[in-house]
């Protein structure tokens, strides 16, 4: 090995020196820049929304925005049109085109250091869709009843974004981790939104543009969770529990403990269910000996029967004989909804299993596995609660297209295992205040869109009278995060679900509806009364389609300046004339008609006790005349005031139904 000589070791000594020096220099420009939130040699990137196949808002002027390097100069270019901008110091930058007529595809290039092309640009309408479950329900969960909408659904111009259900307590995220733009096709739009596709569609046709409907919902969502941090802070306990939130050891810590809880719960359920662990033979098996199993008449409760109210497994099993013509066949096996999550068996073969008991159950039978004569079903059932069985006026069936079997009767049943306690509860973190509004609805602030379509409340049904206030308050904050004025709001009202009742009760329901009313005093909203379109027995009626027409009513009426009709009766006033009080009514249209039966029915009336009686009521000169001949001196009215109120049948000519109301309030 060479000896250095002096001058040799010397020089590269000072080089080391003069390494280390600029290695310390560039170590704390780095660091400067990471703690300054600076980008270090960015490349422009642009926002999740703006790519392939984005819909911006025709006839406005629309922004384009993104990062890049601090300083940097931006050229956006579209239509032979191009718009110069320069980042500022955080490497953000924005721009804002010219109006655009409805129309496209166009491309746009956006350019800086690096290149970034933009195709298949539409220019139309652009609505926000929000909310809970209802709102997100996918067009494959109702679609049974849409088959020729789903054929018929290939259709360029409208396109959906689905915004990734996230959260974030700590700050207002200014992008999507990903997302992008679909068009409609019988394939793709089996994950878009029901509500918000048939809407879109609806729109398209009346006004033949472009349409875009971005998706930011996520179900049980309650209102709170979409406001902002600042709107919170007039709701002290809302406030602080996002506060609380913004701990993420928290969150680790708490989501760590439950899902180590409920997995215990269900191991031991699985390791006790002598289903599975019967030492001779196990419960699959379509010879084991069930004639001593118990019967119990299927859809039904089991709290009714001697399984009371236990928490565990249940099975259940039937024996069907099929044609011959049935064997071998691939067949769709509907088992209506199941609480709370089930495990399908058919001839001993898994066909399919759901985890909770919102979504109807339909699973496929392979081919192969049915036979001619007896075939064996079984339907193993897992109760959280205690409350668990089969829900009632549902499909059970079994079918290959041609033929199908009724599943419904009787069903042996049989325990599996019994737990001492009901499944350990879940924080539901996702939902606390302030974090979708955060993860979900900052990033599209800077989005130029016509309105918006809000359909939740089925969360917030108990806490009635504080969302009187947080709907017009979340509205104000939308509009103001949007800086586009008023924009159209349109609100879903809920609809009737649960047991109708005989007798006038207090309803969490119609207060919630209520509020949804009230919330028409806000400028430029709209009401979409959907009494009508519920399921009793069913959270997420399947009836979409006529939700969307009602929403877009209210659209035409509030965003479009259509001068229609686009409510059903909204009640305005009231007149006590001896024992009688007198209804006027707005957005009559045509008149007031009786759409069901000969016959108004669904008012109540009350005296000085406050106490409601049924009522009887009929139109009269463009009014509704309510009275009940024991009460001499009436105090107020009601209308539709219940969770299902089953025979509400107040409509207008253009046949939308009144919506439910209170004199009182």
């Amino acid at each position: 090995m060479k000896t250095l000589s002096f001058m040799e070791r010397v020089f590269f000594s000072n080089l080391n020196e003069l390494l280390s020096v600029k290695f310390k220099l560039f170590f704390l420009l780095f660091f400067y820049l990471v703690l300054a939130n600076v980008p270090v040699n960015a490349l422009i990137r642009l926002p999740k929304l703006i790519s392939d196949g984005t819909v911006l808002q025709r006839d406005t002027r629309v922004k384009i925005w993104g990062w890049a390097t601090p300083s940097e100069h931006v050229s956006i270019t579209i239509d032979k049109h191009t718009y110069t901008t320069i980042a500022d110091a955080n490497g953000n930058w924005s721009a804002s085109l010219d109006p655009f007529k409805a129309g496209g595809p166009y491309s746009m290039s956006v350019k800086g250091e690096n290149s970034i092309t933009i195709k298949n640009i539409l220019f139309g309408e652009v609505w926000i869709c929000s909310g809970q479950s209802n709102m997100e329900l996918p067009i494959r969960r109702v679609s049974p009843i849409y088959q020729s909408e789903i054929e018929s659904s290939t259709n360029n111009n409208i396109r959906c974004f689905t915004v990734p259900q996230k959260y974030n307590f700590k700050q207002e995220l200014t992008d999507f981790e990903d997302g992008s733009w679909l068009p409609a096709d019988p394939k793709s739009i089996q994950n878009f939104s029901a509500v918000a596709y048939f809407f879109a569609r609806e729109l398209n046709q009346k006004y033949h543009v472009p349409v875009g409907v971005i998706v930011a919902a996520l179900g049980g969502s309650p209102i709170e969770a979409w406001v902002s941090e600042s709107t919170l802070k007039k709701y002290p306990h809302y406030y602080q529990e996002m506060q609380r939130w913004k701990d993420d050891n928290l969150i680790n810590a708490t989501e760590s403990s439950e899902q180590s809880k409920i997995k215990a719960w269900y191991d031991q359920l699985r390791n006790k269910d002598e289903g599975f662990n019967n030492s001779q033979q196990s419960w699959l098996d379509p010879s084991y000996n069930t004639t001593n199993w118990p019967i119990m008449k299927v859809p039904g409760y089991w709290q009714k029967t001697d399984l009371d109210a236990i928490s565990g497994v249940v099975w259940f099993r039937k024996e069907v004989n099929l044609p011959a013509q049935m064997a071998g066949k691939v067949a769709k096996l509907l088992v209506g909804r199941i609480v709370d999550a089930d495990s399908v068996f058919v001839n001993r073969q898994f066909v399919g299993t759901t985890s909770y008991q919102y979504p109807p159950r339909r699973y496929e039978v392979p081919a192969g596995i049915l036979k001619a004569g007896k075939n064996t079903i079984i339907v193993r059932v897992i109760s959280n609660t205690g409350q668990g069985g089969f829900v009632p006026d549902k499909q059970y069936t079994l079918s290959d297209g041609t033929t199908t079997i009724d599943l419904q009767g009787e069903w042996q049943y049989k325990i599996g295992a019994v737990m001492d306690t009901p499944t350990p509860t879940q924080t539901f973190v996702r939902w606390k205040p302030g974090g979708l509004y955060n993860a979900m609805l900052a990033p599209l602030f800077n989005y130029a869109i016509k309105g918006a379509l809000w359909y939740q409340g089925e969360s917030n049904t108990d806490r009635a009278t504080e969302y009187k206030s947080l709907l017009p308050d979340l509205i104000a904050d939308w509009r103001s995060r949007w800086n586009e004025g008023n924009i159209p709001f349109i609100i879903a009202q809920l609809p009737n679900f649960m047991e109708a009742k005989s007798e006038p009760t207090e309803s969490d329901w119609a207060q919630l509806r209520n509020a949804q009313l009230k919330a028409l005093s806000v400028p430029n909203t709209a009401l979409a009364v959907n009494i009508d379109l519920g399921e009793w027995n069913d959270i997420h009626p399947l009836n979409k389609k006529d939700v969307s027409h009602r929403l877009f009513l209210g659209a035409e009426k509030v965003a479009y300046k259509e001068h229609i009709v686009s409510c059903g009766p909204l009640y305005q006033s009231m007149k006590i004339t001896g024992n009688k009080v007198i209804l006027t009514f707005s957005n009559c249209g045509s008149g007031l008609i009786i759409k069901k039966g000969s016959k108004l029915q669904e008012f109540t009336i009350t005296g000085i006790d406050g106490k409601y009686v049924r009522a009887n009521a009929k139109i009269e000169n463009g009014k509704v005349v309510v009275w009940n001949n024991v009460i001499q001196k009436p105090v107020s009215v009601r209308y539709a005031w219940a969770d299902n109120p089953a025979n509400a049948n107040l409509y207008n000519k253009e046949g939308l139904p009144a919506t439910p109301f209170s004199t009182e309030n």
